[in-house]
């Protein structure tokens, strides 16, 4: 205690200077978070996704310490509910919390508000036509004489009043908008929803979408509408139509065939500046793109568009012609950062690589340099890698990059076959093309960094919870189905369902991807339909299948054999077509990560 005073006494003033200028932060953020959003917060608000337009999950609200953490206490529980027969859900809102009152959606997709001190039930709604999707929030919106509340549910953009819930009439059809509209082309699938929060910009509410990720995509348009009508104000094309810039980045007419480069992992906004941060998805199919060859602008870009037009004011791509699902899992980050001696105005994008972009907001120029690196050429017949990659060069990756014999757990059950399957694999790099053989995805195909995003501070440091686990998949080739009513279950499973819940029906080991065994699954025929039909929680609709493939698809599933029939097949013009193995996390025979630890980090990023 004596040398705690004795610091002081020595420092007082520059304790008393640091004192002042933390008021003088907690001053100036309160400022600017009232200044940032469309109407005027108090300082406790939660206003938007992520905390607000910068998508920092940051807050400068001081009462909870790392001193005081560990006495808190449940104030309140509410049961949202939405849970399935076997016990899972799917929430993955970040609630929004505006004078006192709790936004939320639940796991089976309802809007809900809650008071916020207290966790009563204010209203929720009873929707009926919300299948096939999943939602991480609600956006807010309000003016002199509005309350609204945006949110997405099944193929609906819905606005609500935000006091009572109830559907806004003057909005859309009755008060919704239907995101097909727009997007559709000739033979695209029904899949479409905006499983993340909007984005508001004066009296526009900015829009992506989820979409699939098969041949079969709708496109993936950026889309803004006026906040009191629903009317169409302007539509940017992630994949161009001919005049447009990127256009010779695909072959003719991409827009009548391909689909995806979607905006499914939300936006960022500069509202003083009026530009919109909009990262973008990879091009459909995600694996093989012999039918897109080229860089295939604007998928796997960050966009700055003029938030009030649509109209590009600059991109960035992160992968050329993207054969890996390597699109950006989260919004970018707005930061201001010291660089060469000066506060610049940055945004920051992370990547399911593990890799930091780092943006001057305006011009888009790299803070740091981005390398054009090359990478294997050797693909299935008909691919057209691109020959570099962009790899910045500072910050460096906060995951590893490549997997070799050196990273198998020694602890592994089974290693020695571990290290066996390894030696036959395809591994080293980071954007090796996938082919018929065991290719290693080091980070996995989730990432690295995934769909929460980062967290930043105002003193220019990025936070990134990452998971380093290894995956593996491969490409077979897709027969050209008929679709005739007689194709055999076996066959249309491996078709549309094996690339996700596996050849053997196994799922994954986390559960995340449920096994369907008979055994193991708790579904009946009719509720396995249902699913089929309309989709839940990640799984997308197969509504585009005839009824009669659905039911050969179940039959399958159930071990029923009434329909393993023949398959019809047609003949294949063009490139051969392949398709993936599945999205599969490798694992020990324990269950473990077959990768030496860490699992997962939290990283610090100056």
């Amino acid at each position: 205690m004596p040398a705690a005073r004795n610091f002081y006494q020595r420092h007082r003033f520059a304790v008393l200077a640091s004192l002042l200028l933390l008021l003088a932060l907690a001053f100036y953020f309160y400022r600017y978070r009232i200044a940032e959003t469309n109407k005027q917060p108090t300082a406790t608000d939660w206003p938007e996704y992520n905390g607000g337009g910068n998508r920092n999950h940051y807050s400068a609200l001081t009462q909870i310490t790392k001193d005081n953490v560990k006495k808190l206490k449940l104030a309140w529980g509410y049961s949202s509910g939405g849970a399935d027969t076997a016990g899972h859900t799917q929430m993955q809102c970040n609630p929004v919390i505006v004078d006192g009152i709790l936004y939320g959606v639940s796991a089976d997709i309802q809007a809900f508000a809650l008071d916020a001190a207290t966790g009563k039930e204010k209203w929720k709604t009873k929707l009926a036509d919300n299948k096939g999707t999943l939602s991480r929030g609600i956006t807010y919106y309000s003016d002199d004489s509005t309350h609204r509340v945006f949110f997405g549910a099944g193929q609906w953009l819905y606005a609500l009043d935000a006091l009572t819930g109830m559907p806004v009439l003057a909005f859309g059809d009755s008060g919704r908008i239907n995101l097909k509209k727009g997007i559709e082309r000739e033979g695209a699938d029904n899949n479409v929803s905006s499983n993340t929060p909007n984005t508001i910009y004066k009296n526009l509410i900015i829009t992506g979408a989820r979409v699939s990720e098969s041949e079969t995509a709708l496109l993936g348009d950026v889309r803004a509408y006026d906040v009191h009508s629903g009317q169409l104000v302007w539509t940017f094309r992630t994949i161009p139509e001919k005049g447009d810039t990127g256009y010779n980045s695909w072959p003719d007419a991409p827009r009548s065939y391909l689909g995806g480069a979607n905006a499914w992992a939300g936006m960022a906004i500069d509202r003083q500046r009026g530009i919109v941060y909009i990262p973008t998805g990879s091009a459909a199919f995600d694996f093989y793109g012999a039918n897109r060859r080229g860089n295939n602008l604007f998928a796997n870009c960050l966009l700055a568009l003029d938030a009030a037009t649509g109209k590009r004011l600059w991109h960035f791509q992160l992968v050329h012609h993207d054969i890996w699902d390597r699109d950006p899992p989260a919004p970018p980050n707005l930061v201001t950062v010291m660089h060469n001696g000066k506060k610049v105005d940055a945004v920051a994008q992370i990547t399911k690589q593990g890799f930091v972009f780092l943006f001057n907001r305006v011009t888009g120029e790299p803070l740091f340099p981005v390398m054009e690196r090359p990478f294997p050429q050797d693909a299935m017949p008909g691919e057209w890698p691109s020959p570099t990659q962009p790899i910045p060069d500072r910050p460096l990756p906060f995951t590893r990059q490549s997997f070799t014999a050196r990273d198998i757990n020694p602890f592994a059950a089974q290693k020695d076959s571990l290290l066996q399957v390894l030696a036959a694999a395809r591994t080293g790099t980071a954007y090796l093309p996938v082919t018929d053989k065991m290719t290693i995805f080091f980070p996995g195909t989730d990432g690295g960094a995934q769909w929460g995003g980062a967290a930043a501070d105002e003193e220019g440091i990025l936070y990134v919870p990452s998971k380093e686990i290894a995956c593996y998949t491969s490409l077979v080739p897709a027969e050209n189905y008929s679709a005739a009513a007689n194709a055999s279950g076996a066959n249309l499973y491996q078709q549309f369902c094996a690339s996700c819940h596996g050849a053997d029906k196994l799922g994954n080991h986390d559960g995340s991807i449920p096994a369907l065994l008979p055994s193991k699954t708790l579904l009946k025929t009719d509720a396995a339909l249902s699913v089929l039909q309309n989709g839940r929680g990640m799984m997308p609709s197969f509504s585009h299948l005839p009824v009669m493939q659905r039911k050969a698809i179940v039959d399958f599933v159930f071990n029923h054999q009434t329909n393993a029939t023949a398959i019809t097949k047609k003949a294949v013009t063009g490139p051969a077509h392949y398709k993936n193995t599945g999205y599969n996390r490798w694992y020990d025979g324990n269950g473990y990560p077959v990768n030496t630890p860490p699992w997962g980090t939290l990283t610090a990023v100056d």
